[in-house]
């Protein structure tokens, strides 16, 4: 899955409506997140594999500061992205090619903030702030969450 990555954030420089490959994606993992909580994360992730295939060699490898995991500063990064990615699209008056493009400008933003993260301490340190991380982390919860009710409620049926 690397070859996503430079598909659409050179290909998309180019021909923005490349940027609905990332819409695509994030539909498809979210809904797949239900299923298998994170696992898109760990095995089908574009930039989790460039992080693995080319900044773990680069990479300081120092710890990642214990204020990114924390909960409060992931939904931080969640809502501030949430927020600009909103403010950008509607500021493109509903042009398909400009909402394109804004999907490859969030695409380019965050890999980059993923590459200086990357190289200044463990190379998959995005992962541990990523937005769409934590949404698959609590949407996976909520399944289990629903079952467990579920589960319980027929129980107490009988």
């Amino acid at each position: 899955m690397i070859w996503f990555l430079p598909l659409i954030i050179i290909g998309g420089l180019f021909f923005p409506v490349l940027g609905y490959l990332v819409v695509g994606m994030m539909a498809f993992f979210l809904v797949f997140s239900f299923f298998k909580q994170r696992y898109w994360c760990w095995h089908l992730c574009p930039r989790g594999a460039f992080l693995d295939i080319v900044l773990s060699k680069i990479s300081l490898k120092k710890p990642v500061p214990k204020m990114i995991a924390r909960p409060w500063f992931r939904w931080m990064i969640f809502f501030l992205l949430m927020s600009f990615l909103s403010f950008r699209i509607v500021r493109t008056g509903g042009s398909p090619i400009a909402i394109g493009s804004v999907f490859i400008g969030t695409c380019l933003l965050t890999t980059v903030i993923s590459i200086v993260s990357g190289i200044a301490t463990k190379h998959r340190s995005w992962c541990v702030m990523c937005p769409m991380g934590l949404l698959q982390e609590k949407i996976g919860t909520s399944r289990k969450t629903i079952q467990k009710k579920l589960y319980s409620s027929d129980k107490n049926s009988k």
